[in-house]
Order: structure tokens, then C-alpha cells, then sequence
């Protein structure tokens, strides 16, 4: 059972969060206040971390701050009714993964909370690296060498997701689970080819080595190298 820590101080929000996770299987903890929630964070050694940005008695980015100086990596959501880009890039520069904006869907929140647990433990930083290809994850910005990439949204993450699976055959039904969030995959769709085409005619560019690949029946790969 994965074990949840939420740090919010708002008592009809954290019920709603609570409620949901505990129907889902996970053994949620809450602290109303910012002092109780770093020791409780500290004590339990939880599997992920929900954390408001705005709490009485220590707020939340010192909390993070205060657990990444002790070296604990544990994926840290990020809870604020401040959505401007600095704000976002101040949560996650203090060391927050990820960083959802209030009002939200509870739903949305769930599904972040798993894309967080599914991450691979190694997988905290800002930016990713492979070959020529750089992904900045807080400017959430694309570059090859020096071309810069123009990707929109759904591209920049479909992207993220397979640079963190390089040299993987990554599905269909995988990347749609995973990227788009489907439950259940449509028997036919060309959803993923058209993002794949777009994103392919993006990254390789004329004259550049080829660095994603069809897999004819199977799927796609990223290669850094053939």
C-alpha cells in the first residue's frame, strides 16, 4: 500500500483528497500545519508528498527545501492557488516534481500522484538529457544541439515521457495510458500517430540523424544512437 503524506491547512479540501486516495488503496496521513506536516514527513517516510504552498506555521516550499538539504528525494506534489509562471517555477526549483494550480479535479490530482509514483527514482531533476536532444523541465523548453524546438503542450510531454524511456519499445496503448491519461484504449485510434508525425517532423529535422523510430506493429523508440 503506498503511503501518501498531505500537508494542507484548508479542512474541506484535505477531506475531499483524503476520501478519494483511501477509496483507491492508499494510506493517506494528513497535517493541517506546515511544523507538523515536515515532522510527519520526516517520521513517516511517505511514498509521495501533497504539499500546499501556503500553510500557517512554515509554508510549503520550506518544507520541501528543509527535506531536499536532508537529502530526501521523496516526489513532492505542489498545491497553490498561485498559477503564474514564476510561482510554478519557484515550487519546483525549491524542489518540488510537480505543481497543481487551485482550483483542481480531484481526478487530475490522482493522476499526477501516480505519474509521480511511477517515476523512476532516479528521474528528479530539472533537465533531461539524451544525445543531442535537452528537455528543461522548468522552463519547459526543447532544444537539439543548438536548434531550439517549438513543441506545444501535449508534444513537450509525450517527448518527456519517452526521453525518461530511452531505447524502450514504448506502445501504443502505453503512450496512451500514460500520455493522454486514457483508462481504456480505443480499439481503433490514430491519436498517437498523428502526435508521433508531428513530434518526429519536429525533432528530426533535415539532414539530422534519426532519433525516433517506428516500430512497424509495435510501438516507437527514442535512439540516441543506431
Amino acid at each position: 500500500m503506498m503511503k501518501v503524506l498531505l500537508i494542507e491547512d484548508d479542512g474541506g479540501t484535505a477531506e475531499e483528497i483524503v476520501a478519494e486516495l483511501s477509496e483507491l488503496g492508499f494510506e493517506v496521513e494528513w497535517a493541517s500545519d506546515g511544523i507538523d506536516g515536515l515532522d510527519k514527513a520526516r517520521a513517516l517516510q511517505p511514498d509521495v508528498l501533497i504539499v500546499d504552498r501556503m500553510l500557517p506555521g512554515m509554508d510549503g516550499l520550506t518544507i520541501i527545501e528543509a527535506l531536499r538539504k536532508e537529502q530526501v528525494s521523496t516526489p513532492v506534489l505542489v498545491l497553490s492557488a498561485l498559477g503564474a509562471v514564476d510561482d510554478r517555477v519557484r515550487g519546483l526549483r525549491s524542489g518540488g516534481d510537480d505543481y497543481l494550480t487551485k482550483p483542481f479535479a480531484v481526478v487530475e490530482l490522482i493522476a499526477r500522484i501516480e505519474a509521480l509514483l511511477r517515476r523512476p527514482a532516479d528521474s528528479r531533476g530539472t533537465t533531461l538529457r539524451v544525445g543531442p536532444l535537452e528537455l528543461d523541465l522548468i522552463e519547459r523548453t526543447a532544444r537539439r544541439g543548438e536548434r531550439e524546438i517549438d513543441l506545444l503542450p501535449r508534444e513537450f510531454r509525450l517527448l518527456e515521457y519517452m526521453m525518461r524511456r530511452s531505447d524502450q519499445l514504448l506502445t501504443r496503448a502505453m503512450l496512451l495510458e500514460e500520455v493522454w491519461n486514457y483508462k481504456f484504449v480505443p480499439a481503433t485510434t490514430n491519436l498517437v500517430d498523428v502526435h508521433m508525425g508531428r513530434l518526429r517532423h519536429k525533432v528530426d529535422g533535415a539532414g539530422e540523424l534519426q532519433l525516433i523510430h517506428n516500430v512497424r506493429g509495435s510501438g516507437f523508440i527514442l535512439r540516441a544512437q543506431q
